[in-house]
């Protein structure tokens, strides 16, 4: 699971100035790009390329093919926030948050760093370049033509993928939200919006990331949440998928992985900064094996190695034994420590009050404490007491 953390505002029309302006060119500055951001909801792909400089070919021909790769984006709104212009003569440097949200599916709009380049001619600011920003990354549509396929509970947009896929990926996801929905029963958008990119280089630049970093992972939950990190905000949530890991596990598998990730969509307002990872990710793992007839072995065959080969864990995972570069082993006995732990509150507490620990977890004011309270006021116990029955639970389902 991914979190990317921005501010949420209030969406407008158009583009905002800067409380801060250097000069008036700001405000010249936001009318071209609310004609941009214009252009784009009319599908109006003159009007679009009238922004950008008649003299800088390359950039005309590389948004006249994205532009048109966008051509099935189901878009409700596309704005740009200005928050920081540089200018020098006739040039300008635009810090500015592109803004968009999908019709039918974001509560709010996903929000992107961009940085753009414009220059002045007679009076007018042209478009010469438009990059991700700081700390931002690549868009789908920068990546080639999007296909858009919906589901009848999911919406899934591909770039150099075939529709056979894509047709495939929404089936498993149209399964997956039911069952999240019954484990669930907190209100959410009960939907989800997934970007399958070409290959696992284009997954880690719609994530900023490296590439490395990702291989063997099948998917990913990007989202969007309060500044602050405090739950109960309404995100827009991304499931990106790795189509070569993705590619290379069993139906059953993909199933799995899915579920998993629509969990994290279901969850987010109820997850803040409080969660610790085994809390977030080991409840994705039990509502995705909820239900299927794997044993508890299959589920945690390297919890179960450790188990009996007297190496069990003393305490459940810290955050940093969940980071991709820790080592498979690390990394899978983190996973289902998690998952045995949220099965051990499901089994001895009920399935509401797991959920309701979740929340409570999730509504603390921070990460000190949220654990320790939600058990006592949740579970009536103690994080002792818990990691007792924990290590002794994983004996008795593992042993």
């Amino acid at each position: 699971m991914l979190w990317l953390t921005v501010l949420l505002l209030v969406p407008v029309w158009g583009c905002t100035a800067p409380a801060k302006a250097p000069d008036s060119a700001a405000g010249a500055i936001g009318r071209t790009l609310d004609r941009r951001a214009a252009a784009v909801l009319d599908r109006d792909e003159r009007a679009y390329l009238a922004v950008l400089d008649p003299t800088a070919t390359a950039l005309r021909a590389t948004g006249r093919r994205e532009f048109r790769n966008l051509a099935e984006v189901p878009l409700d709104s596309w704005t740009y926030r200005l928050t920081d212009v540089e200018r020098s003569g006739d040039r300008a440097t635009v810090h500015a948050e592109l803004r968009y949200r999908l019709t039918g599916y974001d509560r709010a709009p996903v929000s992107a760093p961009r940085t753009l380049e414009l220059t002045e001619r007679a009076g007018r600011w042209y478009v010469t370049a438009d990059r991700p920003g700081e700390g931002g990354a690549q868009q789908l549509w920068e990546q080639g033509a999007v296909r858009a396929v919906r589901g009848a509970r999911s919406l899934v947009l591909g770039a150099g993928q075939d529709d056979a896929l894509l047709r495939a990926i929404a089936a498993t996801a149209d399964r997956a939200v039911p069952a999240v929905d019954d484990a669930w029963p907190r209100p959410w958008a009960g939907r989800a919006v997934l970007l399958v990119p070409g290959s696992l280089e284009a997954m880690a630049r719609l994530l900023g990331a490296s590439a490395a970093g990702y291989r063997g992972i099948a998917a990913v939950t990007t989202g969007i949440t309060a500044g602050d990190g405090a739950a109960g905000t309404a995100p827009a949530d991304r499931v990106v998928v790795n189509p070569e890991a993705y590619g290379a596990l069993s139906g059953f598998g993909r199933e799995i992985v899915l579920a998993h990730e629509i969990t994290h969509v279901a969850t987010r307002t109820a997850t803040s900064a409080a969660t610790p990872t085994w809390l977030s990710e080991g409840f994705a793992d039990r509502v995705a094996y909820r239900g299927t007839d794997r044993t508890a072995g299959e589920i945690a065959p390297e919890l179960q190695r450790a188990v009996r080969g007297g190496d069990a864990p003393a305490a459940l995972p810290a955050d940093e034994d969940f980071a991709f570069g820790a080592g498979a082993d690390r990394l899978a006995r983190a996973y289902e420590s998690g998952w045995l732990a949220c099965e051990l509150i499901a089994e001895r507490w009920g399935e509401r009050r797991l959920t309701d620990f979740y929340r409570a977890v999730g509504a603390h004011a921070g990460r000190e404490g949220a654990v320790e309270k939600a058990l006592h006021d949740v579970l009536a116990t103690t994080p002792e007491d818990f990691t007792a029955r924990w290590r002794a639970y994983a004996r008795q389902r593992l042993g």
